[in-house]
Formats: C-alpha cells, structure tokens, sequence
C-alpha cells in the first residue's frame, strides 16, 4: 500500500538552498501545495510542483494555508528557507497553523529564542525540526565513531579554515547586516560549530581573535578538542594556490595533522534530513542550542587580538588588527 503524501508550504523559495528543500519533499514522495517568497524568480519549480501555488505576499499565502486546512487540506509541515532573523517568526506561523517547521541553520539567533520556541511547541503540540545535514554525512559519522572508539582521555587539536568569498552584492544584502544575519560566523560557520560540539562535546572556552564584517577568527575548547578556527568571505583571504587554479572557495579542516576531506556527499543529505524528520528521528530544538549559543557569543564578543593560541592565518592579517 502507497504512504499517504503530506503537505508541505515552503517559505523563502526563491531563495539559495530552497532548491534542496524542494528537492528533498519531491525526493521523499511528498507534495509542495504553497510557497512564498517577495521576489519571483522561481521557474525552477516547474522541474518539481508546477502546480502549488506561489505568493508573493505574506498575508495572502497566510490565508491560502488557512484556507487550505479548513477545506481539509491539512499543510502538515512548512519549509523556512527564508533570511535568518525571520526564522523565528516563520516558524511561529508554522506551529500556529498546526503544521510542524523544518528550518534551516541557524534556527534562531538567540539562545532564549530556543526556550520561548520550546514552549510554544508545548502550546501548539508541533514540532520544531532543524535542518543539521552534516550530522549525516557519511565522512562525519565515521569520524564520530573512531573518536568514540579512541581513548576517552585524549584531547584532539583542530584547525578549522573556511573561506567562501562573495561579492559586493553581499554586504548590500540582508546577509551584511549583523543585525539580520548574525554575521559572518553565523553566516557560514554555524553548520561548522554545529558539527564540531556534536563530535567533540560541549564548549568550555570561547575566545575571539578577530572579529569585522567580511572575517572573523578565534579559539574553542570543547570537553575532547582544543579548536583554532578562520572564517571569511574575503577573496583576498584565500591561498595562492588555490586562487591559481580558479577556485573561490577554501576548506580545510585537521584533526591532528591530518586533513579531513568531505567536500564530496553532500548531493542527498537534505533528503537524508527528510527522511530522518518524517520517521520521526530528526533534529529538535534542543540540538541547535549549542551552535547558537557558540555564534551568539562570537558575536557578542571583544576580540582580543594576537593572544593565546591563534588561528596562523590571522597572524598573515594581523596588520587588520
């Protein structure tokens, strides 16, 4: 016998990642009925839902999925692909209208964010589901399983380098604004912190080395890992090696001296985060609070220049400083 397809809305989807979400409910044999989002560039959806509706204002999507439950077609989960300060809001609109959210990083930026959520799920009886889709790759979980199979004593010294350089249009978009962003780290780094305290445990230090608009760079200590970390979206930032080649983009990360590659894998792990959600076995609340609570204080953080044990990237800008 055939599963019943769910509903799903999807707000932001004309957005970066949307596609993935888009591609993930088709991939799960579910059915997108409504989008939003203020621009309309999204012709992509014809390769998926060509028939779901699209608005380009809230208050009308607000009232087609009210219309469409009290005409019995229940929108039993609503996508949040849209800027990340509207993540709160957007999945307060989802638990109001008695569907459950799965929302991509970060899911909030504030720690108490998650605690007002929480009893907001208690109120509604729905579900919060963060989208944490390196937690599922195949390279990460390996990893997960030596360093739970090494000796429990042994404390692992990273460096964590990530550079994704973007252009002027960046810092005229809601993404340059820290206000609505969180900031480069939240940005691009949180997926990163996310990964390192499920694997490493929880955060004992966190200090910040440098701290602007377009790079940032600082020193965890978690329970089992001792972290130097860079990131940036300064092209200028990258190696010359790689800026030899063509490429825009630099990630590195070593545990020990040893490189740790998972550039690749990464096509299906919004499907995998689906699957994992719809069976019931994705993400909560709970397990975002420790990457929002790393980026809130890297935000909220005077940095302290060239102390301590630094990045060495930092020490090739250190005239920034």
């Amino acid at each position: 016998m055939n599963k019943e397809k769910k509903n799903f809305a999807l707000i932001g989807v004309a957005g970066y990642i949307a596609v993935r979400h888009v591609r993930a409910i088709k991939d799960t044999g579910n059915k997108l009925v409504a989008s939003l989002d203020r621009f309309d560039s999204v012709g992509f959806m014809d390769s998926y839902f060509p028939e779901a509706d699209f608005f380009t204002e809230f208050e009308r999507f607000d009232r087609h999925i009210a219309k469409l439950n009290r005409l019995g077609t229940q929108v039993e989960y609503v996508s949040i692909c849209s800027p990340n300060y509207l993540h709160d809001s957007h999945i307060r609109f989802a638990l109001r209208n008695g569907a459950d959210a799965i929302c991509e990083k970060p899911l909030v930026l504030n720690p108490w964010n998650i605690d007002a959520l929480q009893d907001y799920e208690k109120e509604t009886g729905g579900k919060v589901w963060n989208i944490l889709q390196l937690r599922h790759h195949k390279a990460i979980i390996d990893l997960k399983e030596k360093i739970s199979s090494g000796p429990a004593h042994k404390i692992h010294d990273i460096d964590l380098s990530y550079i994704a350089s973007r252009g002027n249009w960046y810092h005229y978009s809601w993404k340059g604004d820290v206000e609505k962003s969180g900031g480069v780290a939240t940005n691009i780094g949180v997926h990163f912190f996310d990964m390192l305290t499920w694997l490493f445990g929880e955060v004992k230090e966190n200090r910040v080395h440098f701290l602007k608009g377009d790079k940032a760079a600082g020193y965890l200590e978690l329970e089992r890992a001792r972290v130097r970390w860079f990131l940036s979206i300064d092209y200028n930032d990258i190696p010359e090696e790689i800026k030899a080649v063509g490429q825009r983009t630099f990630r590195s990360i070593t545990i020990d001296g040893q490189e740790i590659e998972f550039s690749g894998g990464f096509t299906d792990l919004h499907t995998v985060s689906y699957e994992n959600i719809l069976a019931g076995k994705g993400y909560g609340l709970d397990a975002a609070r420790k990457s929002i609570q790393t980026v809130y204080t890297i935000r909220n953080s005077e940095p302290i220049g060239l102390k301590g044990d630094y990045h060495p990237i930092i020490k090739e800008i250190e005239h920034d400083l």
